[in-house]
């Protein structure tokens, strides 16, 4: 089964500015927007995004580090073992190390931004 998408989301690709403040652009937004600027139909485009972020995701798993010219680089980053607090309770709690990803801003966006 597969997640929908609301009725309201619209079938023309979304200009960034056309973007509400705070909102996020839609994985079917960018699928519609990756076949707007190739000559891919939504059908392919649908699947190279797909298998993009599927790469994407190998290559993080495998603990590397994932560069994307012009956006910036993604890598994974170990987490110490901490204590925290339980929201409400205020009950203390031991956080395990673990890893996460990062993301490291490209300079020439960071500028443009």
């Amino acid at each position: 089964m597969t997640k929908k998408s609301p009725a309201n989301t619209p079938s023309t690709p979304v200009p960034a500015s056309a973007l509400a403040e705070g909102e996020k652009l839609s994985k079917v937004q960018l699928i519609e927007q990756v076949a707007q600027h190739t000559s891919l139909s939504k059908q392919d485009a649908s699947r190279a995004v797909d298998a993009a972020l599927a790469a994407i995701a190998e290559v993080l798993r495998g603990g590397k580090t994932v560069g994307l010219p012009g956006l910036g680089t993604l890598d994974v980053r170990a987490t110490a073992a901490r204590t925290g607090v339980r929201p409400g309770t205020a009950e203390k709690i031991q956080i395990p190390a673990g890893k996460k990803v990062g993301f490291k801003v490209a300079t020439d966006l960071k500028k443009a931004l």
